[in-house]
């Protein structure tokens, strides 16, 4: 099967699943209104309340939502075949977890942009409030521990990529004063600016990782990613939304949408076969990746990438806080939700472009691949071509990297060019799984 027949169905599903379905729920089940003062201004506090303009708002909301679930969950998957996947990803996204962002959404901005806890309890009662914030806390602990897997296998003793996802931080700090306090209201050149900003820090990747002075400041280890993992949490979470928060989600919107757009676009354009089968033999349980089969384990991978209980989280977080109109639930509950499934699909095809033995060798540890009794085929080859070893590094971002980077590299001209792509794709899957 040729990828770009999915990439066809996915747009077509999602652009008419907004325009009617969305635009329903907006117009006859919520009724927005778009007159309704919203609690980013009845509470404006320069902290959370910050009335905010509706693309900054996409930016950050998409950014929190599109974790690692849209990501390395489909690819993860793929080891149930692309079948599977590909039609919970448009089914869920559509009718369950594009509704279920929107709703809540809208919930928390009718009940002053309050938490889902807080919801709950105003609801059901005191104790139900409680258990629902131990169930948040204990979801964010999940949510932080199974992200600090992904990126420190992706990250771990690679300077370059630790760099790159490094200098955003600071990037983004800037632009944030840069729109506050230097030129107010200058979005546009805001966005330039940064979206300028982190491309250089790919590019300059390379002469830190070739730099001995520079290379072992970047070369961080597996344990120690992880701390700065939790440390970066902390300090996100304690500075005001519009410091670091808000633009780096905003300009990692960009990198996000802008890669898979382009992803899509090389999908069009190369036109890479399907090389996984529609189903595989581990649906049935017992597989290298997960061990479990198929159903459940397609909607408990794919989580984010269809419905996500996490995304409730987000909903009830800074979004509602930052909204001018209700009117922008629409684009920015359903819409962003519709786009993370889309940018799912992407992910599902990258992986299943890959040849199934090269796929397992990466997604898999030694030890399960050996049980297999497979060789790899273009494993070594794709090595040379993106400068570092990646086999046997599980998770799903690396190996959604390198099939990312093998589509980009199979683009007229670009062939040369596979290690800058691998690591673009490791820095664009970081930028996803860091802004939740």
């Amino acid at each position: 099967m040729n990828g770009l027949y999915l990439v066809i169905i996915s747009a077509l599903v999602f652009v008419l699943a907004y325009r009617f379905y969305g635009a329903f729920i907006a117009a006859k089940v919520l009724t927005l209104n778009q007159y309704k003062v919203t609690p980013a201004f009845r509470f404006e506090d320069g902290h959370d309340y910050v009335p905010t303009n509706k693309y900054v708002v996409f930016g950050h909301h998409f950014a929190a939502i599109a974790g690692a679930g849209p990501l390395v969950g489909p690819v993860i998957a793929a080891q149930f075949g692309y079948l599977p996947g590909a039609l919970w990803i448009l089914i869920g996204g559509v009718l369950a977890g594009a509704v279920h962002d929107m709703v809540i959404l809208f919930c928390s901005m009718r009940y002053d942009g309050k938490s889902i806890a807080e919801i709950a309890k105003a609801q059901i009662g005191q104790k139900t409030g409680v258990a629902t914030s131990f169930a948040v806390l204990f979801l964010n602990i999940l949510c932080m521990a199974g992200m600090a897997v992904v990126i420190a296998n992706a990250l771990a003793n690679s300077p370059w990529g630790t760099f790159t996802i490094g200098m955003t931080i600071p990037i983004a700090i800037f632009i944030g004063l840069y729109m506050q306090f230097l030129r107010p209201g200058k979005i546009k050149e805001g966005t330039i600016i940064g979206v300028v900003l982190t491309l250089l820090a790919v590019v300059a990747g390379p002469a830190v990782q070739a730099s001995p002075v520079l290379a072992p400041l970047f070369t961080i280890s597996h344990n120690g990613i992880c701390i700065a993992l939790i440390i970066y949490g902390f300090i996100a979470a304690a500075l005001p939304v519009w410091l670091l928060l808000a633009p780096r989600d905003y300009l990692s919107t960009y990198m996000k949408i802008g890669t898979i757009g382009a992803l899509a676009l090389g999908i069009l354009v190369v036109g890479p076969q399907i090389q996984m089968p529609a189903t595989t033999q581990f649906c049935a349980g017992g597989g290298p990746v997960i061990t479990g089969a198929v159903l459940p384990y397609i909607f408990v991978t794919i989580a984010c990438g269809a419905i996500s209980g996490f995304h409730s989280m987000i909903s009830t977080g800074t979004t509602p806080k930052m909204l001018m109109n209700e009117r922008s639930i629409l684009p920015v509950g359903y819409g962003a939700m519709v786009t993370e499934s889309f940018v799912a699909m992407m992910a599902l095809i990258a992986a299943c472009a890959l040849v199934p033995n090269d796929y397992f060798a990466i997604n898999s540890s030694a030890a399960h691949f050996q049980a297999l009794g497979i060789q790899v085929v273009d494993l070594p080859h794709l090595n040379e071509m993106v400068g570092e070893n990646v086999a046997h590094r599980p998770g799903g971002a690396v190996s959604l990297a390198v099939g990312m980077a093998y589509i980009f590299s199979n683009l007229p001209g670009l062939d040369h060019l596979m290690n800058y792509w691998y690591h673009f794709c490791i820095m664009f899957e970081a930028l996803f799984i860091m802004t939740i």
